[in-house]
């Protein structure tokens, strides 16, 4: 039976809402985006070309960082066709047709005040994140001076050489697929670390503290990658979005991930490995030489990401009051499904 896989687009990061879309989208036939200003109408569209495809074809299942009840899009990757809300989708897209949903248009002032209300708890959970990323900045910076990184790189480069012997080059583009395996909602901290590793043989679980290099591994892996011509896919951070959380090579088999909280998890089937950078980069006794330091920052910092997802569970609760305002039915739906089937070439 066909697979579903499920990840993010879009997350709320110390930068804000950050949009990977584009990458997972190019040289695809079509993308249709769907027009409506409520996001259940658009995810209840987007679970019924989930249940009308899922038979036949492998999907892949955009989350929403809104939390989960909705969805950001669907892509059929087989018949080159996407399906998109219309909140993540931007000018920059190719071969689009937009399928503008004309059902449940309400005129309520009383929505135009909750949408104020989503933005601005949106952006203090932002703010928080922020803050709380610049005070973890202090954290990198005590392991950072304890760090061997000739050793780090050392360990990287007998990662790659094991992972790629018995690969030869493929004379080819390889393609770059930036994503988040997880983020920041109204739900609280998520990720779909267990479903994206679940049909990988060869999982390795890094290990390590702020600033040990987990991010900068990670890329040297990835780039190795690519250099011999397999696709890559690249899961950012969801706290800070310049470094990366997973590095996954489907036609390796192969994925390496970053195994601290809030994603720690543990080897539970063979073939899945520890890689403890803090073990092996970092002086020894570190933890004990700073730890009135260490834990006086990571509840500072850990303070503020509360504060954060507490502002996203509040901007969900006017999430809702909008969407209560919109209603619709199944009748509704099957006709939006006549208008997108008139429309796929």
């Amino acid at each position: 039976m066909p697979e579903k896989q499920y990840y993010y687009v879009t997350g709320n990061t110390a930068e804000g809402l950050k949009n990977y879309l584009p990458s997972n989208l190019e040289h695809l036939r079509q993308i249709f985006i769907l027009k409506h200003q409520s996001n259940s109408l658009k995810t209840a569209v987007l679970k019924k070309l989930i249940s009308t495809h899922e038979a036949n074809s492998k999907l892949e299942i955009l989350k929403s960082p809104l939390g989960a009840r909705y969805l950001d899009g669907v892509i059929i990757r087989e018949k080159s066709i996407a399906f998109i809300i219309d909140d993540i989708a931007i000018p920059e897209l190719k071969n689009t047709v937009e399928i503008d949903i004309n059902v449940s248009i309400p005129n309520n002032t009383s929505i135009d005040q909750a949408k104020e209300k989503f933005h601005t708890f949106t952006q203090a959970a932002h703010d928080n994140f922020k803050t709380g990323l610049k005070i973890h900045d202090d954290l990198e910076a005590i392991y950072i001076k304890e760090m061997n990184f000739k050793r780090a790189d050392q360990l990287a480069q007998e990662l790659i050489e094991n992972i790629l012997q018995n690969s030869s080059t493929n004379n080819r583009q390889a393609n770059v697929y930036r994503r988040m395996f997880g983020t920041n909602t109204a739900d609280g901290v998520v990720n779909e670390v267990p479903h994206l590793t679940s049909d990988i043989k060869n999982v390795y679980y890094i290990k390590g503290r702020a600033g040990t290099g987990k991010s900068t591994f990670m890329k040297k892996i990835a780039n190795a990658c690519l250099e011999k011509g397999f696709d890559v896919e690249l899961y950012h951070c969801s706290f800070d979005p310049n470094s990366l959380d997973m590095v996954l090579v489907r036609d390796l088999n192969f994925c390496i991930f970053d195994s601290t909280d809030p994603h720690e998890f543990f080897p539970n089937r063979k073939g899945e490995i520890i890689l403890d950078l803090y073990e092996e980069t970092v002086t020894p006794g570190t933890d004990e030489k700073y730890a009135t330091q260490i834990n006086e920052i990571n509840e500072h910092y850990k303070s503020f990401m509360r504060k954060g997802i507490n502002n996203l569970t509040e901007a969900g609760e006017y999430l809702e009051k909008i969407e209560h305002q919109y209603s619709f039915t199944n009748r509704d739906i099957n006709q939006i499904m006549v208008i997108i089937n008139e429309e796929i070439l």
